[in-house]
């Protein structure tokens, strides 16, 4: 009967953490659509940062907000305050584990079990700002690149605008300029030649 009462708050608070924490990442990868959508191409060293920096708080906020259920399961169950049972949860979640506090024999699975739920919560969030960072660093070179392009065209455009009256393109305008030094550097050489 032990085991069946075991599984059983196991099955629910494990459902309970995967629905909080799928629900608030839900809302986070939303909320940073909507933020890096906004136009802007490159965010900065400092607005990254700041994005980065927030977005870990939440994470912290979402992760205490699974470990809750934990403990209340634990103050209703094992502990006779809020303050051990909300330290043994945090403990177990964070797999630090709680060396000086003990669940009665009935509920001593259920620290294992928070801990590897709190293992891959924690690895699921950390991959979440990997792929931010990531998009971040490739939002950026992608802007930088852009840059680079739009300058190199507005020189060439800058440049040639008398080859645009002949019609001429940029790199007709580039083979034409290198066929006029090169003829006149023929020019010159060959003149060169029959001054000697």
């Amino acid at each position: 009967m032990v085991v069946v009462h075991q599984t059983s708050a196991a099955l629910v608070l494990v459902t309970l953490t995967l629905i909080l924490q799928g629900a608030g990442m839900a809302v986070l990868i939303q909320w940073v659509k909507v933020h890096l959508s906004r136009g802007i191409h490159r965010f900065g060293m400092l607005r990254s940062a700041v994005l980065v920096i927030r977005l870990t708080s939440l994470i912290v906020c979402l992760h205490m907000l699974t470990i809750l259920p934990w403990a209340c399961f634990y103050r209703w169950n094992c502990f006779a305050t809020w303050e051990p049972a909300i330290y043994f949860s945090a403990a177990s979640y964070s797999t630090v584990g709680a060396s000086d506090l003990v669940l009665p024999r009935a509920w001593r699975t259920l620290c294992p079990i928070e801990s590897i739920v709190g293992v891959l919560m924690c690895g699921l969030s950390a991959s979440f700002l990997f792929a931010i960072v990531t998009n971040l660093i490739r939002r950026d070179t992608e802007a930088e690149r852009e840059e680079v392009h739009a300058e190199s065209t507005s020189s060439f455009a800058l440049a040639g605008e008398p080859g645009q009256q002949n019609g001429l393109g940029p790199i007709e305008k580039i083979e034409s300029s290198a066929g006029l030094s090169r003829r006149s550097f023929a020019r010159h050489a060959s003149s060169s030649k029959f001054q000697e």
